[in-house]
C-alpha cells in the first residue's frame, strides 16, 4: 500500500482497512501491532513496517495485547496472485508446512526449497518455517484460551515438534508463558470448553460483509448429508462435515455478523486439523476479502456503480472441499447426495442431518458421469489443492472428458479461489480486474449464466444414471479495534 509514510498515516487514523496488510513494529517498547491498534500512536522514528507477522516476530517484536495483531484477516493479496509466493501463503495457510515440511511445500511448488525460502524471504521478510510457526503460535492461543485441554495436548495440536519448543515459541510470540496466557484470557477463561463440546472461534473479516447472500448461496448448494443451513434468514447457522489430513470435523458458522467477525465451532476428530479447518472455513466463506478495494475498482465502473453502493461486502465464496465442489459441478445436488449415502464416509457420530463425508475421487472412478474427472483427481493429473496453478488446473480440467468450459471456469473460481473470473456473456471488461469473480457476484451470474445454481445441477433426467449405477465507495469502518479470536492464513 505505497510507501511507509502512507503506511504511518494508516497508523495515525487508526485505520481498520489495512489490519492484515502490513504490521508495525515499536522499537521503544519491543511490541508489533495491526495498524488499528487503539494504543497511542508511536513518534515515526521509532516504528518500523512488515508485511507479514513472522517477519516482526523474526525481528525480536511481541505481539501487542491490546489489538493482537495475530488475529486479523489475512491479506487479499494471496488469493489474488498466482505466483509462487501467492500459492506458497496459501498452502502454509492450509498447514503443507507442519505436515510435509518445508521439502514438501516445495515440491508442491516445484521448486527446490532454497528458491522457496530465498523468494519468500525477499518479499515476505521470513521464510516458510517462521511463517508457518507463527501460524502455530495464534492456533496454540486459541486452544489455550478456548479450550481445557493440556497444556501438553495443545503443543502438539497445535503443530509444534515437542512441548520445549512450543513454550520457547510462546514466550517469544507473546512474552508470557502458555499458563499465563490461559489465565489472561478473562471472561474467555470462564468458558473453556471440553474436546467434545469443540473449538469456538471468531472468524475475523475486513470490512462490510454480505452475510445473507453468501448463507442464501450456501443454502441453494447444500447436499443433503453432507450440508444444512437451518434457522431463519438473517439467523441462520451453516453446518457441513469435512475431510481433513488427520480425521473428520463439522462445523457451523452462524450467519449473524457480530462486529467484524463470525461466530463458527469446530468439531475435530483430531485437533492438529484445527489450522486447516480454519483455513478452508475462510476460503469458503471468503473472510480476507479486500471489499474496499474492490468497490474502489467495481465501483468506478457504470455498469455496476450503483449495484456496489447498493449492496456493499458482497463476496465471491468459495468452498472447503475443492474436489468435493468439482465432482458436485458435474453431478448436480441430487445425484450427489445418492453417491454421499452409498460411498460417502459415516461419522461415528451423527449430526443433525449431517451424517456422512463426501466420497472420495478414488470411491467414484466407476461412475458414468463424474467417473472421468474421479480418476483425474485421483491419480494427479488435475490438482485443486491450495497451492495449484489455476492456469494448468483449468487447463487440465479441460481435458477432462464431461467437464464443459462453463464447469472449469466455475471449478476454477470457486475450488480454487480465483477472484478474477470473468462472468459469462459480458465483455472482458479489463477495468474489473482482478476482481472479476466479485462483478459476477454483483451481475447476479456466474461464469455458468446467470444462475450459478445452474452450473450445480448435474445431467439432465434423461442422462442422470440410476439408483443401480456405479459410480459508489463503501464507508469506512468506525471501529479501530477488531476481534480478539479470528484468525487469517497470511499473518498468523
Amino acid at each position: 500500500m505505497g510507501d511507509d509514510d502512507t503506511r504511518y498515516e494508516a497508523v495515525s487514523s487508526r485505520d481498520a482497512r489495512f489490519d492484515g496488510e502490513f504490521f508495525f513494529g515499536v522499537r521503544t517498547t519491543g511490541i508489533y501491532c495491526r495498524p488499528s491498534c487503539p494504543a497511542v500512536t508511536p513518534k515515526r522514528q521509532n516504528v518500523s513496517f512488515y508485511p507479514t507477522a513472522a517477519a516482526a516476530q523474526g525481528h525480536g517484536f511481541r505481539a501487542c495485547r491490546r489489538c493482537r495483531p495475530d488475529a486479523v484477516p489475512g491479506s487479499a493479496e494471496w488469493n489474488v496472485r498466482a505466483d509462487v509466493v501467492g500459492r506458497a501463503m496459501r498452502m502454509i495457510g492450509d498447514g503443507v508446512v507442519d505436515r510435509e515440511g518445508v521439502p514438501g511445500l516445495a515440491g508442491r511448488l516445484g521448486y527446490s526449497t532454497r528458491q522457496v525460502q530465498r523468494q519468500l524471504t525477499a518479499e515476505l521478510g521470513a521464510g516458510p518455517v517462521a511463517l508457518a510457526r507463527a501460524q502455530r503460535a495464534h492456533t496454540a492461543r486459541l486452544l489455550l484460551q478456548t479450550t481445557g485441554l493440556p497444556v501438553t495436548e495443545i503443543a502438539f495440536a497445535a503443530g509444534f515438534a515437542s512441548v520445549r519448543q512450543f513454550n520457547e515459541t510462546i514466550r517469544g510470540v507473546y512474552a508470557r508463558t502458555p499458563t499465563a496466557l490461559r489465565a489472561e484470557a478473562g471472561s474467555g477463561a470462564g468458558a473453556r470448553t471440553a474436546l467434545a463440546a469443540g473449538v469456538p472461534l471468531r472468524l475475523a473479516h475486513r470490512g462490510p460483509y454480505a452475510a445473507g447472500e453468501v448463507f442464501d448461496l450456501l443454502a441453494a448448494e447444500a447436499v443433503s448429508h453432507v450440508e444444512e443451513v437451518v434457522g431463519a434468514p438473517g439467523a441462520r447457522t451453516y453446518r457441513r462435515t469435512l475431510r481433513l489430513p488427520y480425521g473428520t470435523g463439522v462445523v457451523s458458522v452462524d450467519e449473524r455478523s457480530r462486529g467484524r467477525w463470525l461466530e463458527a465451532r469446530i468439531h475435530l476428530t483430531d485437533l492438529r486439523d484445527l489450522t486447516t479447518a480454519v483455513h478452508r472455513l475462510r476460503r469458503l466463506f471468503d473472510l480476507d476479502a479486500d471489499p474496499y478495494a474492490v468497490a474502489e475498482r467495481l465501483g468506478a465502473t457504470p455498469g455496476l456503480a450503483a449495484e456496489v453502493a447498493a449492496r456493499p461486502g458482497v463476496r465471491s465464496p468459495g468452498t472447503a472441499e475443492p474436489e468435493e465442489f468439482a465432482l458436485r459441478t458435474v453431478l448436480g445436488a441430487e445425484e450427489s447426495a445418492r453417491l454421499v449415502e452409498r460411498y460417502g464416509t459415516p461419522l461415528a457420530t451423527a449430526c443433525g442431518t449431517l451424517t456422512h463425508v463426501f466420497p472420495e475421487p478414488a470411491a467414484l472412478t466407476g461412475h458414468p458421469v463424474a467417473g472421468p474427472l474421479a480418476r483425474a483427481l485421483a491419480d494427479g493429473a488435475v490438482r485443486l489443492d491450495p497451492g495449484a496453478d489455476r492456469d494448468e488446473a483449468e487447463q487440465a480440467l479441460l481435458a477432462v472428458p464431461g467437464v464443459t468450459a462453463e464447469a472449469a471456469a466455475l471449478i476454477r473460481m470457486r475450488a480454487l479461489g480465483d477472484p478474477d473470473v470473468p462472468p459469462a456473456g459480458t465483455p472482458q471488461r479489463e477495468e474489473w480486474r482482478p476482481w472479476r469473480s466479485y462483478a459476477a457476484r454483483y451481475l447476479g451470474v456466474g461464469p455458468c449464466g446467470p444462475s450459478e445454481a445452474s452450473g450445480l445441477s448435474g445431467p439432465s433426467e434423461d442422462s442422470r444414471p440410476s439408483e443401480d449405477s456405479r459410480p459508489s465507495e463503501v464507508s469506512r469502518p468506525s471501529e479501530a479495534h477488531g476481534p480478539s479470536d479470528a484468525s487469517g492464513p497470511s499473518g498468523s
